[in-house]
């Protein structure tokens, strides 16, 4: 398992805000001393502009640089286009790792699957997961998946792939939920499964299965997942019941797909936040 990071990416904070750099810091700790998986450690690729602009506005790329909020939930900070253009790198980084035949985990923040092509929202300003799902299609793969069970919907990503010869997105989210997205399917490669709050975790799971159901009908070349771990029971920005052993199996559910896969975190508040990663990477290795 490689995990691609860059410890600059803790270098930017807002007072209360739940995506705060102990996220990282936290998750880092823990996995430094595991001792059950085998760990390599990389760090993000370099990243130019052609890449961004894949599925980014140039306008919005220039934004990035202007010393003004973009919303309430998702401040400006000093050097925010410099931490986002990180994050991509290891979206990229992690998307060569799985040509490579190795299973990724990009442990970066900002994260990524609420920008739109043109806006910065949810606390994300470059959409990472699609980025790397454009590079593959642009660099041989013919087809490509998102999968996105963070438990808010990914409507960036699906914005940006909508309809996107190659492209298809899975949605598993909680709804009625931030951003208020993902109700229904849309368009011909985009597929959301809403789930109401305090689902049960056994009924959760079985939305889950029939997503990745879906997802293998698809017959992608690559699995991108946007990992998010806000549906555990104790997350402040949802009301779902996942707990970390949910996340073990859906990590070895989804090595069960036989298909290349790489993972970004999304999101994640609880302090557990190390644990549920950790439970999430032994499945993927079957650990």
């Amino acid at each position: 398992m490689k995990i691609i990071t860059d410890e600059r990416c803790v270098n930017y904070s807002s007072p209360g805000h739940p995506e705060r750099p102990a996220r990282i810091t936290a998750t880092l700790a823990r996995l430094r001393v595991e001792t059950e998986l085998p760990l390599t450690w990389a760090a993000p690729l370099p990243v130019d502009d052609k890449t961004i602009l894949q599925a980014h506005t140039a306008e919005h790329l220039a934004r990035l640089d202007e010393a003004r909020d973009f919303d309430a939930d998702t401040p400006w900070f000093p050097g925010i286009a410099d931490h986002a253009r990180r994050s991509v790198g290891a979206a990229l980084a992690a998307l060569q790792a799985a040509r490579d035949g190795e299973s990724a985990f990009s442990l970066m923040r900002p994260p990524g699957h609420h920008a739109t092509d043109d806006t910065s929202m949810g606390f994300c300003y470059l959409n990472s997961v699609a980025i790397a799902a454009l590079e593959s299609l642009a660099t041989g793969a013919k087809k490509v998946a998102v999968f996105d069970f963070d438990v808010h919907h990914g409507n960036g990503t699906e914005a940006i792939l909508l309809n996107q010869p190659g492209a298809a997105f899975f949605s598993i989210h909680q709804h009625p939920c931030y951003p208020g997205t993902g109700t229904r399917d849309v368009g011909n490669n985009c597929f959301n499964f809403p789930v109401p709050p305090a689902t049960p975790r056994m009924e959760y799971r079985k939305v889950l299965s029939q997503a990745l159901e879906t997802l293998k009908k698809f017959k992608p070349d690559f699995v991108a997942v946007s990992a998010g771990f806000d549906a555990y029971a104790n997350d402040p920005l949802a009301q779902e019941m996942l707990e970390a052993e949910d996340f073990h199996w859906l990590g070895q559910s989804i090595r069960g797909l036989g298909i290349p896969s790489f993972s970004l975190l999304e999101g994640g508040y609880s302090d557990e936040l190390p644990e549920l990663i950790l439970a999430y990477l032994k499945g993927l290795e079957n650990k």
